[in-house]
């Protein structure tokens, strides 16, 4: 975990949550669905529900939030159990290891509490098992002693809502996800939304700067709120110390060009990806296994950190035979596309 978040922290532009990270979205995270910026159509139907189960007395049907790191996918289930006028209690997939875990945490419960699980498709399987009852009826079932002295203790729980986060929807099992009510689905922000972010975060932190700075930094924060504030809080150091401590788009170019962040948002290791497969497996198609070997990074951080922002962004396609550059890639890299490249390696993607 410790040379995860080295990683991460000395890449600006990573989505992955770092330990300088926390306090800081703590801070900034909206208390309501009216400070919420983005995610329009499905805030309005969170809305609803939330309004729904409050005018029946019922707690709000379990939701499900998927979508790459960085989203808000944690501030948005704390802004429900707000507007529900609830408690949260919050954990994790890995932090829930054993079926006592588990037990200890929905018992402690009260009426209409949100129980919230990031990384819940790391859930291990015994407890993802002891969770369903706990979902469709609100009893728990445990056992009490061993051999032919064991008996069943049903502990009956309080009518809670579960709101799970996971980055990797297709590990959920089908059981788990069929149980969730709501299901959402977070996509990256466009510019103008992360510039309203932008300028929310620096009134909170009482950073100066003019709407086209927040727009220039927005454009390269990936589309990820994370990053947008991250940025913001690395280029202010820029702006204290190189000039007169307004973030402008000229101090927000030279801070972020510093930072080898381009245009884009891309940084060295996405440059050292695109330019693997290019340079190395020819413009593709090939294995995200290959990939993560070439670049000295696991699978799972290709896929779920690296991966989707090239995929957004059309520089990568997702095809049945592997990953391959597109000709959007070749162009900002300014490599000549290979003569029939445009046709190859393009099939439908997955």
């Amino acid at each position: 975990m410790a040379k995860d978040s080295k990683k991460n922290k000395a890449r600006p532009v990573s989505a992955m949550p770092t330990e300088e990270d926390i306090g800081l979205d703590t801070s900034l995270r909206p208390q309501s669905f009216s400070d919420y910026v983005g995610q329009k159509k499905m805030v309005e139907n969170l809305k609803i529900f939330v309004k729904a189960a409050k005018q029946r007395s019922e707690p709000l049907d379990h939701v499900l939030f998927c979508g790459p790191p960085g989203l808000g996918k944690t501030t948005l289930a704390y802004v429900i159990a707000r507007e529900m006028g609830v408690d949260i209690v919050s954990s994790s997939g890995p932090a829930i290891d054993r079926k006592g875990d588990l037990a200890g945490i929905l018992t402690n419960l009260k009426k209409d509490d949100v129980f919230f699980i990031d990384e819940i498709h790391r859930l291990p399987r015994v407890v993802e098992e002891n969770l369903y009852p706990a979902m469709e009826d609100f009893h728990f079932d445990y056992i009490v002693g061993e051999g032919p002295a064991a008996r069943n203790l049903r502990l009956k729980l309080p009518h809670f809502t579960l709101v799970g986060a996971t980055t990797r929807t297709a590990l959920l099992s089908s059981p788990l996800r069929d149980r969730f009510g709501v299901v959402c689905r977070l996509e990256f922000y466009p510019a103008e939304e992360l510039g309203k972010i932008i300028r929310r975060s620096a009134k909170i932190m009482k950073i100066e700067l003019d709407q086209a700075g927040a727009i220039e930094i927005a454009r390269r924060a990936r589309g990820t709120p994370r990053v947008a504030n991250r940025l913001l809080r690395r280029i202010r150091d820029f702006a204290q110390v190189l000039g007169d401590g307004i973030i402008t788009t000229e101090v927000a170019k030279e801070a972020l060009t510093r930072l080898d962040i381009d245009d884009l948002g891309l940084d060295r290791m996405d440059y050292l990806i695109l330019m693997t497969i290019i340079e190395k497996f020819n413009g593709g198609p090939v294995g995200v296994d290959a990939i993560s070997a070439s670049v000295a990074e696991e699978r799972e951080t290709v896929e779920d950190v690296y991966e989707p922002f090239l995929l957004q962004e059309g520089l990568v396609q997702r095809t049945s035979r592997g990953r391959v550059a597109t000709p959007r890639a070749y162009a900002h890299l300014g490599f000549e596309l290979p003569k029939g490249q445009s046709q190859l390696g393009f099939s439908k993607p997955e």
